[in-house]
C-alpha cells in the first residue's frame, strides 16, 4: 500500500479552482468560507471568469483573505469585511446538505413506532415487518457504491436528482403497498435511491472545502443530522394519533419531494466537467481499488466504521438494557437516548469551533477515541458487577460519555480520508459510508449474543469496535510519520 500524497488515477486532473476575486491570483485558503454563488438556482456551474484588472475592481468588492502563517491564526483573527453573503450562503448549503444526510435517518427512525401498526396491519409476523428495516439499511448501504461513481463520472447534480426522485416515487409506493413482501422489495428500493443523499452531500463537501475548514463544515453537518435521529420517532408517534402508518410514508415522501425542489432550484453544480473522469464498470473498479490500496485512507476509512460500529451497537441494543435490564420507562429511555444524541452533536460543534484550526485533526481524532474507549471500560466494568449492584444512572451516563466523544471522531475520519481524493470524492465517499453500514449491520447482531438480560454483551462489542478503531488508525495512518499541520 502507498501512504504519502493523494491518491492516484490513471487520468488524474488538476482540480479547478475558484476564479479569482481580485486582480491577482490570490492564494487559496483553507478556512475561507465557501464561494457566493455556490449555492444558487443556476443548475450548472458557469465557465471560469476572466480575472479582473484591478483598476475595474469595484470599492465594494470582497478583498482576498490573506493566507495565515498558522492554521490558528485564521481562526482567532477578525474575518475580512464583506463575506457577509458568503455565510449566507453557506448557512443555506449546511441546510441542503444536512438535509440530505438526514433523510436517509428519518426514513429508518420515523418508521418505528408504527412497526406495530404495521404487523397488524398487513398480518405478517414481527420478524417479516423487521425485514423492513434490513432491507432499508441494505439499501443504503449497496446504494452508496453505485451512486458515488456516477457523481464522479456525471457529475453532482444529476446523479443526485435522479436518486431524489426515485426515492419519492419509492416512499409513495411504500405508504400504499399491500402485502408484507412488497413493502420490503419497495423499502429496498427507497434506501438505495435515499443513498444519493449521504454520499453525494459529503461528495459536494470535499468539492468546497479543504484542510481543516471541511472538518469544521462536517462538524455542522452533525448538527442537523444529528438532530434526525431524536426528531424522527416523535414525529412519526404523532403522526400516527392522526393517521396510520402509511401516513408516516406520506409525510416523508413530501419531505423527499421538498428536499428535491431545494436542491433543484437552489444548489449548483459542484464537480466541473473538467474534472469529471469517464470509464464504465472496469474504471470504477480501478478507482475503488487504487483507493483501498492507498494505506492512510483505508485507516481513516476503518477507523471510522468500527467507530460507528460501536455508535450502532448501542443504538440497536440500548432500548432492551435501559427498559428491560434497569425498568426504565419509554419516557425516560427516549430522553437518556436523546442525551447522548446531543451529547455527539455539542461535541461535534466543539471541534468545528473551537478545536479545527488549533488542534491537529490526528489530535483531535486521538482524543476521541481514547475518551470512548475509556468511557466503553468502565461502562464493562460497571455492567459485569465489577463495583458490585449498578443501577440505571451510572451505565447511562457511561453510555452518554461513550458516545459523546464520537463527535471528534466521526467528522475528523472523513475530512481526513476525503482530503486524500480530490480526484474521486464520490467514490471516496461511496467507501466512507457503505463501509460504516456494513460494518455496523455485521457487528450490531452481536449485541444480543447472550440474550436480553444482560448488557455485557453490547459492552464487549463496544469496546472491542473501539480498540480495532484504534489499531486501525495507529497501524494503517501513523500520523506520528506524516508530517502534516491539519
Amino acid at each position: 500500500m502507498q501512504e504519502s500524497g493523494p491518491i492516484p488515477h490513471e487520468t488524474p486532473r488538476p482540480r479547478p479552482s475558484a476564479p479569482p476575486v481580485s486582480g491577482r491570483s490570490a492564494p487559496r485558503d483553507d478556512h475561507a468560507a465557501p464561494p457566493a454563488d455556490l449555492a444558487t438556482a443556476q443548475p450548472d456551474v458557469p465557465a471560469p471568469r476572466a480575472p479582473v484588472p484591478p483598476a475595474a475592481v469595484s470599492p465594494d468588492s470582497v478583498p482576498p483573505v490573506p493566507v495565515p502563517s498558522d492554521p490558528s491564526d485564521s481562526v482567532t483573527s477578525a474575518p475580512p469585511a464583506g463575506l457577509a453573503g458568503q455565510r449566507r450562503t453557506g448557512v443555506l448549503l449546511t441546510l441542503i446538505l444536512g438535509g440530505l444526510t438526514a433523510l436517509p435517518p428519518l426514513s429508518m427512525d420515523m418508521y418505528l413506532p408504527a412497526m406495530p401498526a404495521v404487523t397488524r396491519s398487513l398480518d405478517s409476523p414481527a420478524a417479516t415487518i423487521q425485514l423492513t428495516l434490513t432491507a432499508c439499511l441494505a439499501g443504503m448501504a449497496a446504494g452508496q457504491l453505485v451512486v458515488g461513481p456516477m457523481s464522479d463520472k456525471w457529475g453532482r447534480r444529476r446523479p443526485l436528482l435522479v436518486g431524489m426522485v426515485i426515492y419519492v416515487v419509492a416512499t409513495l409506493m411504500c405508504a400504499f403497498a399491500p402485502t408484507a413482501e412488497l413493502l420490503i422489495a419497495f423499502r429496498l428500493l427507497q434506501g438505495l435511491a435515499g443513498a444519493a443523499g449521504i454520499v453525494i452531500a459529503r461528495a459536494v463537501v470535499r468539492d468546497l472545502y479543504d484542510g481543516v475548514e471541511m472538518a469544521r463544515f462536517f462538524s455542522s453537518l452533525m448538527l442537523i443530522s444529528g438532530l434526525a435521529p431524536i426528531i424522527a420517532p416523535v414525529v412519526g408517534g404523532q403522526v400516527l394519533r392522526v393517521t396510520d402508518w402509511r401516513g408516516v410514508f406520506v409525510l416523508l415522501a413530501a419531505i423527499g419531494a421538498l428536499l428535491s425542489a431545494v436542491v433543484k432550484w437552489r444548489l449548483a453544480e459542484t464537480l466541473p466537467p473538467a474534472a469529471r473522469h469517464g470509464g464504465g464498470l472496469g474504471a470504477t473498479l480501478r478507482t475503488m481499488r487504487g483507493l483501498i490500496a492507498d494505506r492512510v485512507f483505508t485507516g481513516y476509512v476503518l477507523s471510522g466504521s468500527f467507530t460507528f460500529a460501536a455508535l450502532f451497537s448501542y443504538i440497536s441494543a440500548s432500548p432492551f438494557v435501559f427498559q428491560d435490564i434497569y425498568g426504565a420507562s419509554p419516557q425516560t429511555f427516549s430522553l437518556l437516548f436523546g442525551t447522548s444524541a446531543v451529547g455527539v452533536m455539542v461535541v461535534g460543534q466543539l471541534n468545528g469551533r473551537l478545536l479545527v484550526g488549533r488542534v491537529r485533526l490526528d489530535k483531535a481524532l486521538a482524543a476521541g477515541l481514547g475518551l470512548s474507549t475509556l468511557a466503553a471500560v468502565g461502562a464493562l466494568l460497571l455492567v459485569s458487577g465489577a463495583f458490585g449492584e449498578t443501577g440505571l444512572l451510572p451505565v447511562a451516563l457511561s453510555m452518554i460519555a461513550l458516545v459523546a466523544p464520537m463527535g471528534l471522531v466521526m467528522p475528523n475520519t472523513s475530512a481526513q480520508a476525503l482530503m486524500r481524493t480530490p480526484h474521486a470524492a464520490g467514490s471516496a465517499s461511496a467507501l466512507l459510508g457503505t463501509a460504516s453500514f456494513l460494518v455496523g449491520a455485521v457487528v450490531s447482531p452481536l449485541v444480543g449474543i447472550a440474550g436480553e438480560g444482560t448488557a455485557v454483551p453490547m459492552t464487549v462489542v463496544q469496546t472491542g469496535c473501539l480498540v480495532v478503531a484504534i489499531g486501525c488508525f495507529l497501524g494503517f495512518c501513523r500520523p506520528w510519520r506524516r508530517n502534516s499541520t491539519l
